[in-house]
C-alpha cells in the first residue's frame, strides 16, 4: 500500500494531460493550453517523485541520500508556479505575458534556493516518508524545507482566492470549474499546513511526523483529484453537453428518417453509416440523409395539403410552430407515398404548379416535424395529394 495515493493521483492527474495531449498537438502555440498541460503534467510528477518506491529508486540511482527530495520539492515549486500562470492566462488581461513571468521567476528563485540550500546542508541518513520532521532542525535542510512549503502555501492561497473572487463575476461552466478550483487548491493548502505544523512541533521538541506522513498525502491527494475536475470542468463540460445535445437531436430525427426509409433504400439517397462515430457525426449523418430524400420529393410537396394540415393543426394546438410542423410531415409523408407509386423509369412532375414554394425545412425544424412524426395517427392519415399521376409518366 506504500505509495498508493501517490500513484494513484499520479495515474488521474497523468490521464488528464493525455485526454488533453491531442489539443496541444493542434494547438502548440496556444500558452493556456500550454499551461493547463503543465498543471497537469507535473502535478503527476509531484505525487510521482514524493511516493516511498519511487524516492528510494531516485536515491539508489543518484548514489546520493535523499537526493530525491529536493527533486520532488522543485518539482511541487514548478508546479505552484504552473498554477500561478494559468489562474493568470485565464483572467486574461493586457499585462498578462508580464505577470506570467514574474510568477515563473519568482518560483524559479524558490527552485534555486532549494538546490542550494540541499548542497550546502547535511541529509546523509534515508527518509522516504518523514524528511520533513526528521531533518526539521538540520542547518539549510530545515531552511530547504520551510522554503518550499512557504512556497506552496503561498501559491495555493492566492489560487483559492484568486479563483473563488473571480468566480462571482462569471457565470456557466466557467464558474462552476473555478469554484472547484478555488476548493482543490484549498484542499491542497492541507498538504503544507500540515507539514507546517508538524516542522514547528519538532522545533519545539514535539514529534508530529505523523501529519506530515499521513495528513499532508491524504490532503494533497484529495486536492489533486479536486483540482484537477476544476481544471477540466469548463473545458470538457460543454463538450460533453453538446454530444448530449446532439445524441438527443438524432434519436428525435428517427420517425423522420423511418419515413423516408423506403425512399433512401430505393432511390440509394444515404450514405453509409459512419462507424465508431461521435454523436455529432451520427447526427450529420442523419440530416444528410434526410435532406438528400427532401430534395428528391421537392417536387412532390403539395401546397394544397400543406395548407389544409397547417390550418386543421393550428385549430387543434394553437402553436403555429407545431402546426408548421405537422403540415410538413403530411406533405412529406404524403410526396413519399406519391413517389412510392410512381413508375421507377419516369419523370418527376416538373411542371406542377402547386408545389409548395417553401424552402426546405433547416435542422430545427426537423426536429419538430419528426415529433410530429412520432404520432402514427398522421402517418396513416396522411392523404396522397390530388390530382397528381402515380403510375405512369408526367
Amino acid at each position: 500500500m506504500s505509495g498508493l495515493i501517490n500513484y494513484a493521483s499520479c495515474t488521474v492527474l497523468w490521464l488528464a494531460l493525455l485526454l488533453k495531449a491531442p489539443d496541444l498537438v493542434r494547438h502548440r502555440g496556444d500558452p493556456y493550453l500550454r499551461t493547463i498541460c503543465a498543471v497537469l503534467g507535473l502535478a503527476g510528477m509531484c505525487f510521482f517523485l514524493g511516493a516511498p518506491p519511487t524516492v528510494g529508486a531516485v536515491n539508489a540511482l543518484g548514489g546520493i541520500p535523499n537526493l530525491a527530495a529536493p527533486l520532488t520539492y522543485a518539482a511541487i515549486t514548478a508546479y505552484c508556479a504552473a498554477s500561478q500562470v494559468l489562474i493568470v492566462y485565464w483572467r486574461g488581461g493586457p499585462r498578462v505575458h508580464h505577470t506570467a513571468r514574474r510568477w515563473i521567476l519568482a518560483y524559479a528563485g524558490v527552485v534555486a534556493g532549494v538546490a542550494i540550500t540541499f548542497a550546502l546542508g547535511d541529509a546523509p541518513v534515508e527518509r522516504r516518508t518523514d524528511l520533513d520532521t526528521y531533518y526539521a532542525t538540520t542547518p539549510f535542510i530545515a531552511e530547504m524545507i520551510v522554503l518550499y512549503l512557504v512556497a506552496h502555501l503561498t501559491a495555493v492561497s492566492v489560487t483559492t482566492v484568486s479563483a473563488l473572487r473571480w468566480a462571482r463575476h462569471v457565470t456557466g461552466w466557467l464558474r462552476a470549474g473555478l469554484i472547484v478550483l478555488g476548493v482543490g487548491s484549498l484542499c491542497n493548502s492541507g498538504y503544507s499546513v500540515s507539514k507546517l505544523v508538524a516542522v514547528a512541533a519538532r522545533w519545539c521538541g514535539y514529534d508530529w511526523s505523523a501529519l506530515g506522513t499521513t495528513v499532508a498525502p491524504a490532503a494533497a491527494g484529495l486536492g489533486a483529484l479536486v483540482t484537477v475536475t476544476g481544471v477540466m470542468l469548463p473545458l470538457t463540460a460543454p463538450r460533453i453537453a453538446e454530444c448530449r445535445r446532439a445524441r438527443r437531436a438524432y434519436a428525435r430525427l428517427a420517425p423522420l428518417e423511418r419515413a423516408l426509409d423506403d425512399l433512401l433504400t430505393r432511390r440509394s439517397l444515404r450514405l453509409p453509416r459512419p462507424r465508431f462515430a461521435a454523436p455529432g457525426t451520427l447526427l450529420m449523418w442523419r440530416q444528410t440523409s434526410i435532406h438528400n430524400a427532401l430534395s428528391h420529393l421537392d417536387v412532390y410537396f403539395d401546397r394544397s395539403l400543406y395548407d389544409r394540415a397547417l390550418g386543421a393543426a393550428l385549430d387543434a394546438t394553437g402553436s403555429p410552430e407545431r402546426a408548421r410542423a405537422t403540415a410538413w410531415a403530411a406533405v412529406i409523408v404524403a410526396a413519399a407515398r406519391e413517389d412510392a407509386h410512381r413508375d421507377p423509369t419516369a419523370l418527376p412532375p416538373l411542371d406542377r404548379t402547386d408545389r409548395l414554394p417553401e424552402p426546405l425545412p433547416g435542422p430545427a425544424d426537423l426536429t419538430r416535424i419528426a415529433d410530429a412524426l412520432a404520432d402514427a395517427a398522421l402517418v396513416a392519415s396522411a392523404p396522397v395529394p390530388t390530382g397528381t399521376t402515380t403510375t405512369g409518366s408526367t
